[in-house]
């Protein structure tokens, strides 16, 4: 059973969607034990989609124009495309997850980060397939478990008004083997 948080459904879910976005961009959050259990088992899920649908991929060939010299050549490329689950996945997980975009690097001029978001609609949802969906199911197949991508580790109270805390991070280890 879910903790209701001392919110209304919306605003807990509105909430948990983008304490989860922010964990799952920067790998750790700090909050409130029951604020940190629930936004755990939200985003262990997402991952979980994403880990199940990453390789489901398709080859597909486009015929592109290309000209040289004031003629055109018809060119057929390969274009590798999201499957049906895959792209179910991402349509998912854009709809539950916050779109963060990365920061302006320190000595990156405007031009160059513009450039670089170009390239990436989506940056969240693009880090959960190409970076954590394959090392979670690398580390699921070594350890033979599925889950245990967050960790919560408590703190104790908070100075002010006593609430406990808590940080939630994302495993990068592997667990002890027996």
């Amino acid at each position: 059973m879910a903790k209701k948080l001392g919110r209304t459904a919306d605003q807990r879910m509105a909430m948990i969607r983008t304490q989860a976005s922010e964990l799952l961009w920067n790998g750790r959050l700090e909050t409130t034990v029951d604020r940190a259990k629930e936004v755990s088992r939200f985003a262990e899920k997402m991952l979980t989609l994403a880990i199940n649908t990453y390789e489901d991929t398709v080859v597909v060939q486009k015929e592109k124009v290309k000209k040289n010299n004031d003629k055109e050549e018809k060119v057929v490329v390969d274009v590798v495309n999201d499957g049906v689950k895959k792209l179910a996945a991402r349509r998912t997980l854009m709809a539950n997850l916050r779109d963060l975009k990365p920061l302006k690097e320190e000595k990156e001029s405007k031009g160059d980060y513009n450039a670089r978001l170009r390239s990436v609609k989506h940056p969240l949802i693009e880090k959960l397939f190409r970076e954590y969906a394959p090392f979670y199911a690398k580390r699921s197949e070594e350890c033979g478990q599925k889950g245990g991508y967050t960790r919560v580790i408590k703190l104790g109270q908070r100075r002010g008004d006593g609430a406990e805390i808590a940080i939630v991070e994302l495993v990068k280890d592997s667990p002890a083997k027996k």
